[in-house]
């Protein structure tokens, strides 16, 4: 009777001992399955895009150009519908990088080139590059931003002269070549540097610069100007006569082009801005040019609703066939006031 006294008293502790580890085992995983409350962290505010340091915006120069901009253009042909808003830049999504082919660079443009090595050795050149521009330019809005980098309105503080200062992340440039000189600069001003020489149908670099993060390129900028897309969207369509004048003139600006050996590959409405009181038309941004060259391109650049129906069958196009074909969708556009071809598998 006592040994089984003794043997329950055992058997109902190990009972008890065995209930309580099982209960405190899940108790420990309810307590690690429990989730834990987690810190909320404050998102820091992001800097809002500039430039320069100094003034965001320049509201007087704005508010001239967006009166300039109001009044009729003096041209006889630009004089019958009134001006629209002011974007020169791109913004198409389905735009890529150009590919550039290195050559070697004939002809020299008035351009001034990048900042050289620093007479003072205790201040870096980019940042007398940059203290520089401040001095010469004043910068105001946003004009436009694309693909490539944004771009501003400035004025030019010697004369006052309107210029547009284009911002290109240094990430973002892809090809780089030699100027005259033997600077090393970006494809895009190696390009501008060949074309714009004299040259009214293309857009003047006036100044280019090298800083630690962007590439800055200076522009001019007619002081009344519209890119054609919106110069038709205000009219619904243009006049024969109209886009006879403004072809024209586009043709002559890609012949140039063609004969320095410069490829545009990128010929729209949005890159042709028109100077509202001479009615001159002038090709911007050649972000996506190259050199011309005689064989096939095997890599698209430019907008897609633009390219070739070789290339989107085949693969491949040549330069001056490619260019042919979007001159008649451009074409298209003045006349008839719309793209003909909205999606890409109509071409």
């Amino acid at each position: 009777g006592l040994a089984s006294a003794r043997l329950w008293a055992c058997w109902r502790w190990r009972c008890w001992a065995g209930i309580s580890a099982r209960g405190w085992a899940l108790w420990l995983r309810l307590a690690r399955a429990r989730p834990r409350p987690r810190r909320r962290l404050r998102p820091r505010p992001r800097p809002r895009p500039r430039l320069l340091p100094g003034p965001a915006e320049d509201t007087r120069g704005t508010a001239a150009a967006a009166s300039a901009a109001a009044s009729p253009a003096r041209a006889p042909l630009l004089s019958s519908a009134a001006a629209g808003p002011e974007p020169p830049v791109s913004r198409s999504r389905d735009r890529r990088p150009g590919d550039g082919r290195p050559e070697a660079v004939e002809g020299r443009s008035g351009a001034a080139p990048g900042p050289g090595p620093s007479a003072d050795s205790r201040v870096p050149p980019a940042g007398k590059a940059q203290e520089a521009l401040q001095q010469r330019y004043r910068v105001g809005s946003l004009l436009g931003r694309g693909g490539f980098g944004s771009v501003f309105a400035a004025t030019r503080l010697s004369d006052g002269a309107p210029v547009a200062i284009k911002r290109v992340p240094r990430n973002r440039v892809r090809h780089w070549d030699e100027l005259p000189d033997g600077t090393s600069a970006p494809l895009e001003i190696v390009l501008l540097d060949k074309v714009s020489t004299g040259f009214p149908g293309v857009v003047q670099l006036l100044e280019w610069l090298e800083l630690p993060n962007n590439i800055v390129m200076v522009l001019e900028r007619p002081e009344r100007s519209q890119d054609l897309l919106h110069f038709i969207r205000a009219r619904r369509f243009l006049s024969e006569e109209v886009a006879r004048q403004l072809f024209r003139q586009v043709l002559e600006a890609v012949r140039h082009c063609t004969s320095r050996g410069v490829l545009h590959r990128d010929i729209k409405p949005e890159n042709i801005l028109v100077d509202l009181a001479t009615g001159q038309a002038k090709l911007i941004d050649f972000g996506c040019g190259t050199y011309l060259q005689d064989t096939a391109y095997t890599h698209f650049a430019g907008t897609l609703s633009y390219s070739p129906p070789e290339w989107t069958h085949l693969g491949w196009y040549h330069g001056e066939a490619a260019t042919i074909w979007s001159l008649g969708i451009l074409l298209y556009q003045m006349v008839c006031g719309q793209h003909p071809f909205r999606r890409g598998r109509k071409i």
